[in-house]
């Protein structure tokens, strides 16, 4: 009998709707996974179990009552720690705000919670979703690490401790966690959730997403979050993609099992007909990439202004030296940063139009050994800036036997494409 634990959100969203399961009974599962193997992954910033069942016994009261309910009604939801929790405290992986509690729920996590998800808890973040590290292990191997910045998110859902977990990404913090633990991250375009209620880094960068075991489960959360129309991603379309194959600008930093990997994976897709060109960027598509840093770290270190004028003694070394750099970049060369983001997109809108999708790396390769560095977003920052929905699913493992993904970028608006064309990419690999 399969563990209600590990039973995909559509299915259990299904059973719910059904009332062949109930929210108390999908709650019990999950927490009696959390209290097997929280001690070990260390997932959560904070986490309640009782406050937790009743959330779901409220949400079965109001199933009993014949209340509406929502598409997302009794399935949990772990919440980055970046974004804030009315009931919970929210503390950005900082000492600076240990034990903040603020008022309101993030705009995502209201909604999500008005379409009936049970905010199973909030999610280890690295330090305000930026370089220094947390304490969250990998699911597949507690001595690596998860990824960051959204470690537990990422973890959590690998390890069945609830149905989706939300994080952000301002270079690769979605997309490469989510590879790094064997799941499925879903990076929308920029602006798909609102971000009133997160603690934001960088005004051009930071995108709110989701990470959860299925691609169905991230159109389904999605969907249930903003109303938008995600699509099926488990309905096959009518024909197969036409994909661009490309490494990009950071060709060089990609192992040599990731470069098989994409090997292997157009070749899959050419065997199932679709069609596979290798795509070379223009040159302007690459200057917008050189310029991520000097935005992300000139518009963080604009965020961080209290907390450098009022708390830098709280705050890592790692993190006190880049907003230092950040602090040494004059306006204008944060202006031309985000000028070449802009030219950068303007670009790419063209290069994308004649294909359904991209396919290239998640990560270089596997997740790092030790806890000490989350990884790098090498292939990640470029789709990033360029604001463009992006999906990577589980393809194999690499030499130390963890997983590996492979991400698919779509056209900006493309969200729902994105999800088809990743979801018809893994059934591909797959089959």
């Amino acid at each position: 009998m399969t563990d209600l634990a590990d039973l995909p959100a559509t299915e259990a969203a299904r059973r719910l709707r059904a009332g062949s399961l109930t929210a108390a009974a999908l709650t019990e599962a999950l927490l009696a996974r959390i209290a097997a193997r929280e001690p070990v992954l260390r997932a959560f910033a904070w986490h309640d179990p009782a406050q937790v069942r009743r959330a779901a016994a409220a949400a079965d009261a109001a199933t009993r009552a014949g209340r509406a309910t929502g598409p997302l009604h009794g399935l949990a939801l772990g919440v980055k720690d970046v974004l804030d929790t009315a009931d919970m405290p929210s503390q950005y992986g900082s000492a600076a705000w240990a034990g903040y509690r603020p008022r309101a729920d993030a705009a995502c996590v209201a909604l999500a919670r008005r379409a009936g998800a049970v905010v199973i808890g909030k999610t280890v973040t690295t330090e305000f979703a930026t370089r220094h590290p947390g304490p969250t292990g990998n699911p597949h191997h507690p001595g690596h690490t998860p990824g960051g910045s959204s470690s537990g998110s990422a973890a959590g859902a690998a390890a069945g401790f609830f149905q989706a977990g939300l994080g952000t990404q301002t270079a690769g913090s979605i997309i490469r966690p989510a590879a790094y633990c064997g799941v499925v991250g879903f990076k929308p375009s920029f602006g798909a959730l609102h971000r009133a209620g997160m603690k934001v880094m960088s005004e051009s960068l930071d995108t709110i997403g989701v990470i959860a075991r299925s691609v169905g489960d991230c159109a389904l959360f999605m969907a249930g979050a903003t109303g938008g129309d995600y699509g099926d991603p488990a309905v096959k379309p009518g024909r197969a993609p036409r994909l661009a194959l490309c490494l990009g600008p950071t060709a060089d930093q990609a192992d040599a099992a990731t470069r098989a990997l994409l090997e292997r994976a157009a070749a899959a897709a050419g065997r199932a007909g679709a069609t596979v060109t290798p795509l070379t960027l223009p040159d302007a598509v690459v200057a917008g990439l050189r310029a991520h840093p000097a935005v992300m770290l000139g518009e963080s270190a604009q965020a961080l202004a209290w907390e450098l004028d009022h708390a830098a003694a709280q705050l890592s070394p790692i993190l006190r030296e880049n907003l230092s750099r950040g602090l040494a970049l004059s306006p204008a060369e944060v202006a031309a940063g985000r000028a070449a983001f802009a030219a950068a997109r303007a670009a790419m809108a063209d290069v994308i139009a004649p294909f359904d999708a991209i396919l290239t790396p998640s990560a270089p390769g596997e997740a790092p050994e030790g806890l000490g560095w989350t990884g790098d977003p090498a292939f990640n920052s470029l789709w990033t800036l360029l604001h463009l929905p992006c999906v990577t699913v589980p393809a194999g493992v690499g030499p130390k036997g963890l997983p590996l993904g492979v991400q698919v970028v779509a056209g900006f608006g493309g969200d729902r494409a994105a999800l088809a064309w990743a979801e018809w990419l893994r059934q591909t690999l797959a089959g």
